[in-house]
């Protein structure tokens, strides 16, 4: 499917089920707007964005402390849906999540008022919505063991080979820094990481760049 030819209907699978009312209402109040790469989307309830439908592009969720350590929840990519932006028609929702775009984005918006109209009305929708929910509470669950119950290392090491399975590529161009805050951690501990890593002989590092040496070696880290 080309990235260009998305529309409402590819999100749904249900769509054609619809009432006519309904998949006219979406797709009359629904916009398609740009999010240019690092622009930061707060999904507070007083600042409601409306349900999230990734076009093209990546996004980063996160949730942020007061001290302002971060720690990345979950990534959306091309056809994933934002609950979160709509978290205003969510009452139990009681935390704020970020989300920090990656990569320059196009997405549809849905008002969360009508999105949630549809919920009541149609019982495809909320099912699909409460499916939803859950997929992205266990990729929350999933996070927070790994940093409850995993160690640096083996954090680390999951962390590297999924960036390069998602670019399809072993030479990363990946910061220091941008790992210790996708991981919740500090600088320091990251690098002394990569270097242990390094004269394993698993990793090189240049300048901004991390190429990985032995894959399956670090899998076995990441398993442990």
């Amino acid at each position: 499917m080309s990235r260009t030819t998305l529309s409402l209907q590819d999100f749904f699978p249900f769509w054609k089920q619809l009432e006519p009312e309904q998949r006219e209402k979406m797709t009359k109040h629904c916009q398609l707007r740009h999010f240019p790469k690092g622009e930061r989307i707060h999904t507070e309830k007083k600042q409601c964005m409306g349900l999230l439908l990734i076009q093209k592009g990546q996004m980063r969720a996160l949730i942020l402390s007061e001290s302002g350590k971060e720690v990345t929840l979950y990534r959306l990519y091309e056809l994933d849906i934002c609950l979160f932006s709509a978290s205003c028609m969510m009452r139990n929702i009681q935390f704020d999540i970020q989300m920090e775009v990656e990569e320059d984005t196009d997405a549809f918006v849905i008002p969360p008022l009508l999105y949630d109209k549809l919920c009541h009305q149609s019982a495809l929708m909320a099912n699909y919505t409460n499916e939803l929910l859950g997929s992205r509470f266990s990729n929350v669950m999933w996070t927070l063991e790994q940093i409850l119950f995993k160690s640096m290392d083996s954090r680390l090491a999951q962390a590297l080979l999924d960036r390069s399975a998602s670019e399809n590529t072993t030479k990363l161009h990946v910061t220091h820094e941008w790992l210790a805050r996708d991981l919740g951690s500090a600088r320091e501990v990251v690098t002394r990481m990569l270097r242990y890593f390094r004269d394993e002989g698993w990793i090189t590092l240049s300048r901004g760049c991390i190429q990985l040496l032995d894959e399956k070696k670090l899998q076995e880290i990441a398993d442990g």
